[in-house]
């Protein structure tokens, strides 16, 4: 027998472990043996679900332990961001959330179970989505135009989903709404999934979602996509107009995407989550499951967490004021 073919002695076998376990050792010798949790704040299905499975897995492979997904959905977020805030900083409980959580809310809502700055320290941003008019196709509005007309000559009867009160999807149909000049019904849903149930089975003829749930539906011609939000047009619907192009300069809004932890983690835990998110993100595999999942993938550092809640609270609170943003 060839020593490539002779059994491995016991010697050789511990040797082959310990080489192994090698990439994985600074991360064990700061977050121990425990598995990872990453909270998504919406039911499961929706963009925020979505993307916290992708970081998950690939966050696994460089960290060399279990990170898992739990839902927890409720109050636009606030539910699972709430018990983010509330958990031991030790790196075994994450939040994967969106400037709903941590701009939006905080500017409608003077009460909450957490504080976007105090409670919260970044891992590091991902990217952003953009969000999307959508309508049932049995809506007789093929456009923006259409659907102005439409709530015109029926003031308040023409109703639109959002994923949520005080979410992305909200404020996104609130600022048209204001900028049309326009009465919609906002008809809110504890998640992504259920408001696109409930627009492609025809209970409600508009939505404003991201555009993870929404390009499968447009491609399967079970909704139409009127505009997007952003300043610019998107790589995954490259045929649907911005607001801006359809009349209203300026639109711009977006959901970006940053993963959280409870502010106060030891360095080395700190260190090694931040590490790990980066190197994956570097990766081709993880930045291209995310484009397809309908990502715009910019990863940013964590110092640039805090910069745009600074920046983005704001004009948020002004959004509130100037079109009237009710907590409902």
């Amino acid at each position: 027998m060839t020593d490539r073919n002779r059994p491995l002695d016991g010697a050789r076998r511990a040797l082959c472990a310990a080489l192994a376990a090698a990439p994985f050792a600074p991360a064990r010798a700061a977050l121990g043996d425990k598995p990872i949790v990453i909270v998504a704040p919406y039911p499961p299905g929706g963009a925020a679900d979505t993307l916290s499975r992708i970081v998950a897995r690939h966050l696994a492979t460089r960290l060399g332990r279990p990170v898992i997904v739990e839902n927890k959905a409720g109050a636009g977020t606030a539910i699972g961001a709430g018990a983010v805030a509330q958990a031991a900083p030790d790196g075994h409980t994450l939040l994967l959330s969106s400037n709903t959580t941590f701009t939006m809310l905080p500017a409608l809502r003077q009460k909450l179970p957490f504080d976007p700055v105090r409670s919260f320290e970044s891992i590091g941003g991902i990217g952003a989505i953009p969000l999307v008019l959508i309508a049932n196709p049995s809506t007789p509005a093929t456009s923006v135009k259409e659907v102005i007309a439409l709530a015109k000559a029926r003031p308040g009867a023409l109703s639109y989903a959002s994923f949520g009160v005080g979410t992305s999807s909200h404020f996104a149909g609130e600022a048209f709404k204001s900028a049309a000049g326009i009465d919609l019904l906002h008809v809110p849903y504890k998640g992504s999934a259920p408001a696109m149930q409930d627009l492609v089975g025809g209970q409600v003829p508009l939505a404003f979602d991201t555009n993870v749930p929404t390009v499968p539906m447009v491609k399967a011609g079970r909704v139409r996509a009127l505009a997007v939000t952003t300043a610019k047009r998107v790589a995954s619907l490259p045929d649907v107009p911005t607001l801006a192009e359809s009349g209203f300069p300026g639109f711009d809004l977006s959901a970006w995407i940053v993963l959280v932890a409870p502010r106060g983690l030891p360095e080395p835990v700190r260190a090694t989550l931040v590490k790990g998110l980066a190197d994956a993100m570097a990766t081709p595999a993880m930045r291209e499951e995310l484009t397809r999942a309908g990502l715009e993938v910019a990863h940013e550092p964590p110092p640039a967490y805090e910069a745009r809640v600074a920046r983005e609270l704001p004009q948020m609170r002004a959004l509130v004021h100037k079109a009237g943003i009710s907590p409902e």
